[in-house]
């Protein structure tokens, strides 16, 4: 295929709600662009952009894919996103690599939860947007109201700077064109056709609408320039040519969020589309320089005692540039079963030749990229060079990871990934066979490494394999990724909660071990005294014996008792935590008193002291924020309190509801699905540990009835 430069690149995450017909509408570019002969369909597995076997038996993006476009002289990459909300993590990630971003809006649903989130995350990243409104072919389109209030919706939500540059052209037998209100032309077109519009006179019934329509876009262009104010002012117009410059500048500076119209299904209006990326959609060398870190910077950083170095913020711009030294930035990674690893970057700067050797900035190591290729979906297409500014992929890579950056030898750079969110929910994992274990986690690290939400460790406390994820369906993808890729059997099942003890009075007790069974007996004896701490304080510990009662070197044993002891916990088995404990007088035998008589007495004194030491039952507290359509709040927040939680506050973000709120572990390990019964889908949350509190003595009684006490045995 050809070489495209920089200016020649347009770099576009397809963004939006699930649903909304994302790689519906990519499938149709590429094939409007001749990029594949037939339309590929979601539900049977022929998109581009949709090639897991999970995501087709879903139905829905569950991963960030790639593909690209030729279209008149330019290469346009697609980056197609999940639009459900435990991958929203995926989006986000998208915009690392591109310069603009499509946001996809259901013509029938209007603005969801996710479109607003996803806008949210590109408005951090200052990645201009483009707003789609897709599946103009349903019946329904509109919401039911017109056109006008989905119009309307989106200047509430967004500003007035959301300006259409199109009207839709419909009528009894659906929709079929659009108005291009900036050369004022109409373009036809033949639903389920090609995606080939005809460029014919506007309808008559749109032509008033339509010059109306033009002048309020110009009015707008015209607000961001004096000159352009000025030339409006004196012609009551600006020319086309120069309408198109400035419409292409007001995008790149977040001025003007033009909506279009579209239908994926259909394949209506798409050619228009890859014609308005080509002409307004930012090139990668129109890009501000990156911002970087340097280890040159960092040094400099070091040495005149400033914190620049650290991971508070970047130190350095590099420019979107050929004539910059070659470096390349690793965002993303796909295990596929025949090819290995494949990692997928964006070209920072230089050029990248095929079998070139560039140093891993970030592992302290060298790559050869052999089969330097773009990816067109799963499919990789062999390529000889890549310039600034393009997106890539290469199989193989030894060491590099997702987040890596290579380059050239000496001109190291380090780019910050986007941070993941926590996990929100965990479960515990038991491999059905031994075989199975055995696969297990090398299966789970290369998932890993796909996915950086994923979590898999050990809890020490009951030594269970857990595995945690953004929520329930998330969770069992991987479970059936193992299966199916990895032949790996697991049986999900749900954790234990980590309930933990404490005390809450302060209390004294007395522990003697003393044993005599011929030759030197045992023997020791302490006092020690159990203080509660602060939520959160742990454990501390501290000698006030004076006078020798208890010789120093016995001191530590007696604290490792209590250590054990305390782990081992005292109502239901769960570790005793925050507490100060204070060994405070004692006594010793000369011959009989040895490390480990002293460790038991420290166990009887602790085990002493709990009986009267008030404990409780301590459980993990979440943080969590839901975010749903202002509708369900009132349901939302009933469901809360009858779960023990506490609303710490409500925001209202347009149309959409947030929740913050903090609520028992033990009663949200199955929100996720309820969340989504109770909001037709349109509810998300997240959550992550808070703090450990009391558990109310109701519902403490009930999880101690099934829990058995620890039963301390001493040593002979």
């Amino acid at each position: 295929m050809k070489t495209y430069q920089g200016s020649e690149i347009r770099n576009v995450a397809v963004v939006g709600h699930a649903h909304s017909g994302k790689s519906t509408l990519i499938a149709a570019l590429l094939h409007a662009a001749k990029m594949t002969s037939t339309q590929g369909r979601v539900e049977d597995g022929s998109a581009v952009t949709v090639y897991d076997e999970e995501e087709i038996a879903r139905g829905t993006t569950m991963q960030n894919a790639v593909a690209f476009a030729e279209w008149q002289g330019h290469k346009i990459n697609f980056v197609d996103t999940p639009g459900f909300h435990m991958f929203t993590h995926e989006a986000r990630a998208s915009l690392l690599p591109v310069e603009s971003a499509v946001v996809i809006v259901n013509a029938q649903s209007g603005v969801e939860p996710v479109t607003e989130r996803v806008w949210r995350y590109a408005e951090e990243a200052n990645v201009p947007r483009i707003v789609v409104i897709n599946q103009m072919d349903h019946p329904k389109a509109g919401g039911g109201e017109g056109l006008s209030a989905l119009i309307d919706d989106l200047h509430e939500r967004w500003g007035r700077t959301c300006v259409p540059v199109q009207l839709p052209i419909s009528d009894a037998s659906g929709f079929h064109g659009v108005v291009d209100l900036v050369t004022m032309q109409a373009f036809f077109y033949t639903p389920n056709g090609d995606g080939r519009g005809k460029i014919n006179e506007i309808p008559a019934s749109l032509v008033a609408g339509a010059k109306a329509a033009h002048e309020a876009l110009v009015e707008l262009v015209a607000e961001g320039k004096d000159e352009l104010m000025e030339e409006y002012f004196a012609e009551g117009t600006i020319p086309e040519q120069h309408l198109i410059t400035a419409l292409h500048e007001a995008i790149r500076e977040d001025r003007i969020f033009p909506v279009l119209f579209t239908s994926g299904l259909a394949n209506v209006a798409t050619d228009h589309l890859l014609d308005f990326l080509k002409v307004y959609a930012p090139s990668p060398v129109e890009r501000v320089p990156i911002r970087v870190k340097t280890p040159a910077v960092a040094v400099a950083a070091a040495s005149s005692g400033s914190d620049d170095s650290s991971d508070s913020g970047p130190t350095a711009t590099r420019a979107i540039s050929d004539s910059e030294p070659c470096g390349l930035f690793i965002f993303k990674t796909m295990s596929d079963p025949f090819a290995g690893r494949i990692s997928f970057f964006k070209v920072i700067s230089g050029v990248v030749k095929n079998d070139a050797t560039l140093e891993n900035y970030t592992r302290r190591g060298q790559e050869r990229l052999s089969h330097l290729s773009v990816m067109q979906g799963r499919k990789a297409v062999e390529v000889l060079e890549l310039h600034a500014g393009d997106l890539g992929a290469v199989a193989k890579l030894r060491d590099t990871l997702t987040g890596d950056t290579l380059g050239a030898k000496g001109a190291d750079i380090q780019i910050d990934l986007v941070k993941t969110p926590e996990p929100a929910m965990t479960y515990a994992i038991e491999p059905k066979s031994r075989a199975d274990e055995d696969k297990l986690a090398p299966a789970i690290h290369k998932l890993m490494e796909e996915d950086l939400l994923i979590r898999f460790f050990r809890d020490p406390m009951t030594n269970e394999f857990l595995i945690a994820g953004a929520g329930q369906p998330h969770i069992e993808t991987i479970v059936s990724r193992l299966k199916k890729r990895y032949h790996a059997e697991v049986t999900l099942k749900a954790p234990k909660v980590p309930y933990r003890e404490s005390i809450r009075a302060k209390t004294e007790g007395h522990g003697r071990h003393k044993k005599q069974s011929g030759g030197h007996g045992q023997f020791g004896d302490c006092k020690i005294r159990l203080e509660p701490l602060a939520r959160g304080g742990g454990f501390e510990f501290a000698s006030e014996v004076f006078g020798g009662a208890i010789p120093r070197n016995f001191i530590p044993a007696i604290e490792k008792g209590i250590v054990e002891t305390a782990a081992r916990g005292y109502l239901a088995g769960y570790p005793v935590v925050d507490f100060r404990a204070v060994v405070y007088d004692g006594s010793y035998h000369d011959v009989d008193s040895n490390e480990m008589s002293f460790k038991m007495a420290g166990r009887l004194a602790f085990r002493k002291c709990m009986e009267t030491a008030k404990p409780c039952l301590l459980e993990p507290i979440m943080k969590v924020e839901i975010e749903a359509p202002d509708e369900f709040a009132g349901t939302l927040m009933g469901d809360l309190n009858g779960r023990r939680g506490r609303v710490g506050g409500m925001e209202s973000k347009g149309r959409t509801t947030l929740i913050n709120a903090q609520v028992p572990m033990a009663e949200m390990l199955t929100y996720g699905t309820l969340l989504t019964s109770m909001t037709q889908g349109k509810g998300s949350y997240r959550m992550e540990m808070d703090h450990y509190d009391i558990v109310p003595q109701l519902v403490a009684d009930k999880i101690l009835a099934n829990a058995k006490r620890p039963i301390e045995e001493e040593e002979e």
